[in-house]
């Protein structure tokens, strides 16, 4: 007989959106919506002749580029009347060989003598306009450094005689297990990190750990340390406060070498209001890049909104998703807040209760046509590369092809679901509704689920670990310590990580750190810190110390993530064998596994019985081991034959509690 389970056969590939019933009254809505995308993509790409990938361009012809024998600027400033480029190379005097001339369409340029700038030369854009003037960085500039007495960011010329060449291609797409990280806090000392130290003292843990893809954050340059890379303030410059252009380049080769993709986090949906470094009237007018009035700025992130209805808009936009995946090799990106961009509410204040919530007046069509258009471009120019929304609207078809196209969206009800059931005793805990919100997704997206991301420890949050265990992490973490705090929130942290994984409909993250039970919060240096460096570290030193219970930790994390590795796994649908709310045990089967949770705080079962495919079963794992820093309640290595009841066949378990065990079906020939 086959060991292939039943659930083997059942595909976990997305079905088609028209089988949703709920939308049959939106089709219209729908057929709008593309019709709109292809009708932008026409009036994009008709005048000149272009492909799409033609017209996201704009960083060959933008910016400061050198020739053979010459260097040639240009800038898109329609409401200046001049520019001229001042620098290192006119001693940061308004020198005219430097002064740009207007060519029509907005466009300044100027061409310069090849002698007349060199590498890492610092310039900048001085601008005069109807009513004023000031210092600007240009809009696709690609190396920005700041002053470390004024703070004042300058453009640098970065053209190595020898840049750097990448050697190794990227990795098989797979399901991707993502290991989220920024760059700035994976160290443990009181200061920034840097690529360099991330490529040294992280990346290799991350592959050994079993992980398969990177996604950095903060990875655009941001004149704010404290907004986590959220705001944003030149798109095409990678921070140069963790390194340089081809350190970044660096990573993402190494991290290709290890078997590792590398995705960022694109932030398109607002930018910083900084008008020097920023793009807020870069030639004298807001309207440039954003809306105008009200319209303009974010409320709730004190930032600005682009008007994705405006060509120059779109060029900036799909030139920089060109960009990464051509000039640093990258997989793919995040998209972040797409829920801001898709509503000119931006979701603020809006409970999403209705199918009629995501097809109306308040959805911005120009933002919902740029995401699309994106990821076309991206899927045209990179077939491999992934990408994900963040979106917490749950709008339907944004991970779906008749949609705004996006390979996966993230499950952010996931993370949700747990925090909230961490406010409750666990004694309270409802197993109908944890399971619900598991496996709750739509049937035509893929999703990436997790139990908590960066979000939860920076936004006046704390670590899951942390709400477990409180106080106790501070004297109570020794793996000889006796404390009930610890040991409930050790056995829990374990059961909500495997669990989750288990459960996810195509993929899992984990923000770093998160998977031994990195305690407090994350908080970069502020004035409301005193600057501190405190929470803007990762302690990898408390994972690494194997007196702590951290490694123990560690040691379940890398166990579980080669039950989710296997290449089979995500493409199989969660089959439920049993649920029972009163005695809080769940058990389901997956890729011939089979988990069994039992999340009961008091109640230990033994002879637990339930209905499974006929065969036998052995340990994958226990998270009781005390290799896992559990207590050994059950004899490892066993094995459990079915037992013929009138009903089918069924297993008969001993269950501790809060506990998980993991067996793997061997069936009967």
């Amino acid at each position: 007989m086959s060991g292939v389970s039943v659930s083997r056969r059942i595909s976990n590939e997305p079905r088609s959106p028209w089988e949703d019933g709920c939308l049959h009254p939106y089709y219209g809505a729908l057929a709008v919506r593309r019709e709109l995308c292809a009708a932008r993509e026409r009036e994009l790409t008709a005048a000149r002749g272009e492909t799409l990938e033609e017209f996201a361009s704009g960083h060959h012809f933008f910016g400061l580029h050198r020739k053979l024998d010459h260097w040639v600027f240009r800038e898109y400033a329609p409401h200046a009347e001049q520019l001229i480029l001042a620098g290192d190379f006119s001693d940061w005097n308004n020198d005219e060989r430097f002064r740009l001339k207007a060519v029509g369409g907005g466009v300044w340029e100027g061409v310069f003598p090849l002698d007349a700038i060199s590498h890492g030369m610092n310039y900048c854009l001085r601008v005069k306009w109807a009513h004023g003037g000031g210092e600007r960085l240009p809009a696709y500039v690609q190396y920005a450094v700041q002053d470390p007495e004024s703070l004042r960011f300058a453009a640098q010329v970065w053209a190595p005689e020898e840049p750097y060449k990448f050697k190794y291609p990227s990795p098989e797409a797979v399901s991707p297990l993502i290991y989220e990280a920024h760059i700035g806090i994976a160290t443990e000392d009181y200061a920034v990190g840097s690529y360099a130290g991330f490529i040294r003292n992280v990346l290799p843990d991350i592959a050994r750990k079993g992980y398969n893809t990177v996604q950095l954050m903060g990875v655009m340059e941001h004149p704010y340390y404290g907004s986590f890379g959220y705001h944003v303030s030149n798109l095409f410059a990678v921070s140069s406060r963790f390194g340089t252009p081809d350190e970044f380049k660096m990573l993402v080769d190494e991290a290709h070498r290890l078997g590792l993709r590398v995705i960022i986090d694109l932030v398109h949906s607002h930018a910083v209001k900084n008008s020097h470094e920023g793009l807020g009237e870069i030639d004298g007018s807001r309207e440039t890049y954003f809306h105008s009035g009200k319209r303009g700025e974010h409320e709730a992130w004190d930032s600005l909104c682009f008007d994705y209805g405006k060509p120059a808009v779109l060029k900036l936009l799909l030139s920089n998703c060109r960009f990464y995946l051509e000039e640093y090799n990258v997989d793919g990106f995040r998209f972040d807040g797409v829920t801001s961009m898709l509503y000119k509410h931006h979701g603020l204040n809006k409970v999403f209760s209705s199918y009629a919530d995501y097809f109306n007046d308040d959805v911005d069509r120009d933002a919902f046509v740029y995401l699309t258009l994106a990821n076309k471009l991206i899927h045209r120019l990179r077939p491999d590369a992934i990408t994900i929304a963040e979106d917490v609207s749950g709008m339907p078809l944004l991970a779906n092809a008749e949609g705004a196209g996006f390979d996966y969206r993230l499950a952010m009800g996931i993370s949700d679901c747990w925090f909230k059931l961490l406010d409750i005793p666990d004694e309270s805990w409802n197993m109908s509704w944890l399971f619900y919100e598991l496996t709750n997704r739509r049937q035509d997206e893929r999703t990436i689920g997790y139990v908590e991301c960066h979000d939860q420890a920076i936004v006046g949050g704390q670590s899951a670990f942390f709400r477990l265990a409180g106080r106790a992490v501070y004297d109570a973490m020794h793996r000889d310590a006796e404390n009930i705090a610890v040991d409930r929130a050790a056995a829990l942290h374990k059961m909500m990580r495997l669990i989750t994984a288990a459960c996810c409909g195509h993929g899992y993250l984990n923000f770093m750190g998160n998977e031994f039970g990195h305690p407090e919060w994350v908080d970069l240096p502020r004035e409301g810190n005193n600057w501190s460096f405190h929470h803007a570290r990762r302690q990898w030193s408390l994972e690494r110390d194997e007196n702590l219970r951290y490694a123990q930790l560690s040691r379940f994390d890398g166990a579980f993530m080669k039950l989710v590795s296997e290449k089979e796994f995500y493409r199989c649908r969660v089959q439920l064998l049993n649920l029972n709310d009163e005695r809080k045990v769940i058990a389901f089967e997956r890729n011939g596994l089979v988990f069994v949770f039992n999340f009961h705080p008091e109640n230990s079962y033994t002879d637990y019985e339930f209905e499974v495919p006929s065969g036998s079963y052995r340990q994958a794992l226990d998270s009781d081991s005390s290799e896992f820093g559990g207590f050994d309640r059950r004899i490892p290595d066993q094995e459990h034959f079915t037992l013929p009841r009138r009903e089918g066949e069924f297993l008969s378990l001993y269950l501790p509690a809060r506990t998980a065990l993991v067996l793997k079906r061997h069936c009967r020939t």
